[in-house]
């Protein structure tokens, strides 16, 4: 039977829309669900305050009124505004097969694009760089973790076979925590001078965080810390957050945060460096099935008090404090808090492959590349 692709046009087209994956990754073991909660706010342009500076489309393919595939349309204007230039994105894409819907959504979307001028469009990719990025190419047989792509093998091809080809790759690293219990001791007496060593020189210290609560009242300084250094330095697909965004950030992550896993240092009242991690909760997202109430919280919290990963979230170092070792104390003081609670590895996120510094350091502390994500480009014919 024929594919038609049609609009998103109410609260029952909505539904589909965010409950196809769970039917499409029935069965796929490496696949998370979302936690629903946060979907519906997040495709609702009065709820998303993204929409203040971003045109959007969600479309439904549809075979005998079966929904069989999806995908999103985007164009940041305020992102297109700030590099100059006409760029769209696709996102969501998923289908229920390796046939040619996919191919059509992309088609539709390409479609949209041009006739809001587009000449570029790329994906999968969000509003902004908080959203998952890049579809898994490497390491299909690791679980999804917070915030990434989980797509079957075939996407990629199909999304090649369409006309694209590769925009950038990022890659993500497996860092094993020490379990040697001199090392941890002898990597602390070695925090606690550097730590000294960088107050007394620079009057730079590690922020004291017990609670969410003292975590919030860092989040927009953090925010504006972040929005500086990824500015500067160039992070692809990065635009700058307003306060709305950074409120709604913090919204989303602060009820799952654990203060052990956050580290801030500061000079003053500024933070000048900040590491965000969070024990790894893909388990209890898949026993509740992403949905958090009546009762799914409690497998939520279960599984992050068991978590033996710590996945980082977010991180980034006032320019001009890289050579003063903020990096160094924020990264051990993360290590040696995953080490004290059981943690076995860290998943470091996203990593561009042309960052070569980072990709060095992680390295250095034994880290092996066990994840790859690529992000896919076309040029738009007129």
């Amino acid at each position: 039977m024929e594919v038609e692709i049609r609009p998103v046009k109410d609260r029952g087209d909505l539904r589909r829309f965010i409950r196809l994956p769970e039917e499409i990754h029935t069965g796929h073991t490496t696949w998370v669900p979302p936690l629903y909660m946060h979907e519906r706010p997040y495709f609702d342009p009065r709820k998303n305050s993204s929409s203040a500076f971003c045109d959007s489309i969600l479309l439904l393919a549809f075979r005998a009124e079966k929904v069989v595939g999806r995908i999103m349309g985007i164009v940041n204007h305020r992102y297109n505004a700030l590099r100059q230039e006409t760029t769209a994105r696709f996102s969501c894409l998923e289908t229920n097969g390796a046939d040619e819907t996919a191919k059509m959504l992309l088609s539709r979307v390409e479609d949209w694009a041009r006739f809001l001028g587009m000449t570029k469009i790329v994906g999968p990719y969000g509003f902004s760089d908080q959203d998952p990025e890049g579809f898994l190419v490497e390491g299909f047989e690791h679980r999804a973790t917070i915030g990434t792509y989980c797509n079957f093998d075939w996407m990629p091809i199909l999304v090649e076979e369409a006309g694209y080809s590769k925009e950038i790759d990022y890659v993500t690293f497996r860092i094993d925590v020490p379990k040697d219990e001199k090392e941890v001791r002898d990597r602390m007496v070695v925090y606690e001078r550097a730590r000294d060593l960088i107050s007394a020189r620079s009057g730079i210290e590690l922020v004291r965080l017990e609670t969410r609560k003292d975590a919030r009242r860092w989040a927009r300084p953090v925010f504006r810390l972040m929005n500086e250094s990824f500015t500067k330095s160039r992070i692809y697909g990065y635009c700058p957050l307003n306060e709305s965004e950074m409120d709604d950030l913090a919204r989303k992550y602060l009820p799952l945060l654990d203060p052990r896993f956050v580290a801030v240092a500061r000079k003053g009242e500024e933070p000048v460096g900040f590491i965000i991690g969070l024990p790894d909760m893909s388990e209890g997202f898949r026993k509740a099935r992403g949905r958090v109430l009546p009762f799914g919280f409690v497998h939520v919290l279960s599984s992050r008090s068991r978590s033996r990963q710590l996945d980082l979230l977010l991180g980034a170092v006032k320019e001009e404090y890289r050579r003063a070792g903020v990096l160094g104390i924020l990264a051990v003081k993360l290590g040696l808090s995953a080490h004290k609670a059981g943690m076995e590895w860290v998943d470091t996120h996203h990593v561009m492959e042309t960052n070569r510094k980072m990709i060095r350091e992680y390295e250095r502390l034994g880290g092996r590349i066990y994840k790859r994500f690529r992000v896919y480009q076309k040029q738009l014919v007129p």
